[in-house]
C-alpha cells in the first residue's frame, strides 16, 4: 500500500458535505477530528466491537479505529445474544461501541459526533488488521475475516479502476454497515477516493429517489422494490452508475431497471474474504445474468471436476477460484479451516460455480454445496432455472435446489413464491417453461409454492432452510 487507506479523507482540505449519514451531516474535517479524538480515547489495541446502526457514530468509530491501527469488529444491529458472544469471543475485542445488549460485561467507549482532535496519528502499517467481518454463518459458526489495510485498499482500488469512481462522484445508498457492501465498499470506498456518501438510513425506493446521486448502490431486493415503484426508478436516470451486488440479479428487474432509467445495472461477484473480484465495467458491456470480467489485480480460473479448467463456452460450470491482494490471508484462528479454502497453489476456493465465455465474461450459477444438483448424470446449476423462472409473471420469488431421489440421485425442486394464483395448472406451465427455455433435463420434477423465502440480512436466500434440501 502506497498510500494510507483512507487516503482522501486525510489529505482532503475540507469539503463540508463529505457524509452524510441518516440526515446527519459531517464536513470532511470534522470526519477526521472526532474519529481522531474517538482513536484518542481507546484504551487498548482492540479490537473495537461497534453496534453497527446506520448511524454517523458508526461511521466514526470504524474511521477512528482504521486511523488508529486498531481493528473494528462491526456487530450486527439484529444479532442475538448468542451471535453477540460469538463474535466478542472469538474476536478477543476489548471494548464496547453503541448500545449495549443486555448482559454485556465489556467497556464503553463512547462516541461525541462534536469532539474535535487535532492529532497526528502515525500511518497504520499496510499489514495491520482493519476490520474483522464474519462471514454468514451458513456452514457453521460465523468466521472471522481479518481484513488489513494493504488487502482493504487493493479491493477498493480494483474497484475504481473499474468504475472509473472519483472524487467528483456522490455515492447514495442504505445497506447496512456490517458487511464488506455497505461498509467497506459504502463507506471506506468514498472515503478513499473522496467522493461524497450519502446514506439513506434504509434503502427505501423514496429514500434513493429523493437522494441526488451520481451512484447508488443496492442488493437485488432493493432494486426489485426500485423497479415495482416507476416514479422512484425514473428519478435515478440521472446517475451515472446503477450497482448491485451480494446476489443474483433477477433479469426481469436488471430489465426493468434498464427500461426505467435509461441504463443497464452495473453487476458484481465478491465475498466477504475477497472483497470484489468481478466486475462489469463503467465503459464496458454490462450483460443481464453477467458478473463481467476480473478487476485490476484479480485472478480468476474455473475448473472441473477433474482439475482441468472448463471451456469457454459460457454453459460449462465447474468451480470459481481466485487470487489476488484483495483475499484475505486466511480466518481469524482457524488454521484448518484456512489451509482447506486455499490450493496448493495458492488460489482461493470460492465454493461458487461459474462459467465462463470467450471473452472471460463470468457468470456464477451458484454455490456448489446447495446449487449444484446432480440429477440423472447431468450436472444442473440452480441458478440458470432461477433466472428462467423469474421471467414468468406468475413468479415472484423462486429458490430451486436438489432433493435426494432415489432413482436420479437428486431431483430439481423449486420452491415458488407466486405473484398470484398457486394451483397444479401453473406448476405444469412453470414446469414446461423450463424445459422449453433450457432443456428438458433441467426442469424442476416439483414445483412447491410457498409464502416467502428464508433470507439473511443481505437479502441471500438461506437453502439450508428449505423443508428437504439438506
Amino acid at each position: 500500500m502506497t498510500a494510507p487507506l483512507l487516503r482522501a479523507l486525510l489529505e482532503d482540505p475540507g469539503r463540508p458535505d463529505a457524509v452524510e449519514v441518516d440526515g446527519t451531516t459531517l464536513g470532511s474535517e470534522e470526519l477526521r477530528a472526532a474519529a481522531t479524538a474517538f482513536a484518542a480515547a481507546l484504551p487498548d489495541a482492540g479490537p473495537v466491537a461497534v453496534h453497527a446502526t446506520p448511524r454517523m457514530e458508526t461511521v466514526v468509530a470504524v474511521v477512528g479505529c482504521l486511523l488508529a491501527g486498531v481493528p473494528a469488529v462491526p456487530v450486527p444491529p439484529d444479532a442475538g445474544p448468542g451471535e453477540v458472544e460469538h463474535l466478542l469471543r472469538d474476536s478477543g475485542a476489548s471494548v464496547w461501541v453503541g448500545p449495549r445488549p443486555d448482559g454485556l460485561t465489556l467497556p464503553d467507549v463512547p462516541v461525541d459526533l462534536g469532539a474535535r482532535s487535532d492529532a497526528t496519528l502515525p500511518t497504520p502499517p499496510a499489514d495491520a488488521t482493519g476490520i474483522i467481518l464474519y462471514t454468514s454463518g451458513t456452514t457453521g459458526a460465523p468466521k472471522g475475516v481479518a481484513l488489513d489495510h494493504a488487502t482493504l485498499a487493493a479491493g477498493l482500488d480494483g474497484l475504481v479502476d473499474a468504475w472509473d469512481w472519483t472524487a467528483d462522484d456522490t455515492l447514495v445508498h442504505g445497506l447496512p454497515l456490517f458487511h464488506t457492501h455497505g461498509l467497506v465498499l459504502g463507506v471506506l470506498g468514498p472515503l478513499r477516493v473522496g467522493a461524497r456518501l450519502r446514506h439513506t438510513g434504509r434503502p427505501g425506493p423514496e429514500r434513493y429517489a429523493a437522494t441526488p446521486g451520481t451512484m447508488y448502490f443496492g442488493v437485488p431486493t432493493v432494486w426489485s422494490r426500485i423497479a415495482a415503484d416507476p416514479g422512484s426508478a425514473r428519478a435515478l436516470a440521472g446517475a451515472r452508475l446503477l450497482v448491485s451486488g451480494s446476489a443474483p440479479l433477477p433479469v426481469p428487474v436488471f430489465d426493468a431497471i434498464r427500461e426505467l432509467t435509461g441504463q443497464a445495472p452495473v453487476e458484481r461477484y465478491g465475498m466477504t474474504e475477497t472483497m470484489i473480484t468481478l466486475s462489469t465495467r463503467a465503459d464496458g458491456e454490462r450483460r443481464p445474468g453477467w458478473v463481467g470480467l476480473p478487476v485490476a489485480g484479480a485472478q480468476t480460473r474455473i475448473r472441473g471436476e477433474d482439475g482441468t479448467l472448463v471451456p469457454h463456452d459460457g454453459e460449462t460450470i465447474g468451480r470459481l477460484e481466485v487470487r489476488g491482494p484483495m483475499v484475505f490471508d486466511g480466518y481469524l484462528g482457524r488454521p484448518e479451516a484456512t489451509a482447506a479454502s486455499f490450493t496448493q497453489d495458492g488460489w482461493f476456493v470460492t465454493g461458487d460455480l461459474a462459467a465462463w465465455d470467450e471473452g472471460g465474461f463470468h457468470r456464477i450459477v451458484g454455490r456448489e454445496s446447495v446449487d449444484l444438483i446432480k440429477s440423472g448424470g447431468y450436472r444442473i446449476g440452480a441458478g440458470e432455472i432461477e433466472a428462467s423462472l423469474l421471467a414468468r409473471p406468475e413468479v415472484a420469488e423462486v429458490a430451486v435446489a436438489g432433493v435426494a431421489d432415489p432413482d436420479l440421485g437428486q431431483r430439481v425442486v423449486a420452491w415458488v413464491v407466486p405473484s398470484g394464483a398457486a394451483d397444479e395448472p401453473v406448476a405444469e406451465a412453470l414446469t414446461a417453461h423450463v424445459a422449453r427455455d433450457l432443456s428438458w433435463h433441467k426442469r424442476p420434477r416439483e414445483i412447491r409454492f410457498t409464502d416467502s423465502l428464508p433470507r439473511n440480512a443481505m437479502g441471500k436466500v438461506q437453502k439450508k432452510q428449505l423443508d428437504g434440501v439438506d
